[in-house]
């Protein structure tokens, strides 16, 4: 188990200082904007508190109505405008799903994609730090990033650089950063991702 507490808490702080001009802003994720990227958060929380609870296991579960698609983007256009109360709100249940250990073993569904849980309980922290990270630059917000999260994805974007068939969908080709640069800048080149990008 890992806690997504600190990940999905530096989200919500992020989410706080964003001002309604800054919705049209680029981010790093090529094309998107931060309306765009809100609206992806809205939809991924949802798609993996229900991956947790193994709610989206069940019968009649219609992945395109619980939550955006992990591989797919949000719209701006389509962007709640009650996000602000909305989103902390989720990123809430989000954390209190995945901090039942019963969240972290079987199998679990996100996004129309079947995975053991321990897997996907690394793809909803690897989507709280990175879109977190892009959310900070779309916005100049400064980052942080705890240690036990920043390891953890450190290692699945690490694992994923090994293999071209699994990150097809997750990451952009990865960039390559010095070997001697933090953590944190190594983690984002793996996850193809410029730690030095600016608007």
């Amino acid at each position: 188990m890992i806690d997504l507490v600190p990940a999905a808490r530096e989200v919500a702080m992020l989410a706080v200082g964003i001002q309604d001009r800054q919705l049209r802003a680029a981010t790093p994720c090529e094309g998107k904007t931060v309306g765009d990227l809100l609206d992806h958060f809205m939809g991924l929380t949802v798609a993996f508190r229900d991956a947790a609870t193994k709610a989206s296991l069940e019968a009649g579960y219609d992945d395109e109505l619980q939550g955006t698609p992990t591989e797919m983007w949000g719209l701006a256009e389509r962007l709640d405008p009650d996000w602000r109360r909305l989103l902390p709100l989720r990123l809430d249940e989000l954390t209190t799903a995945w901090a039942d250990p019963a969240s972290w073993e079987g199998m679990a569904r996100a996004g129309g994609v079947t995975l053991p849980a321990n897997v996907m309980g690394l793809v909803a922290l690897d989507e709280l730090v990175l879109h977190g990270w892009d959310l900070s630059r779309g916005t100049d917000q400064p980052f942080s990033c705890d240690p036990v999260s920043l390891k953890a994805v450190h290692g699945f974007a690490l694992q994923a650089a090994e293999d071209p068939a699994a990150r097809e969908g997750l990451f952009a080709p990865v960039i390559e950063v010095p070997e001697d640069a933090r953590l944190l800048d190594r983690t984002l080149g793996l996850a193809g991702r410029d730690p030095d990008w600016t608007p």
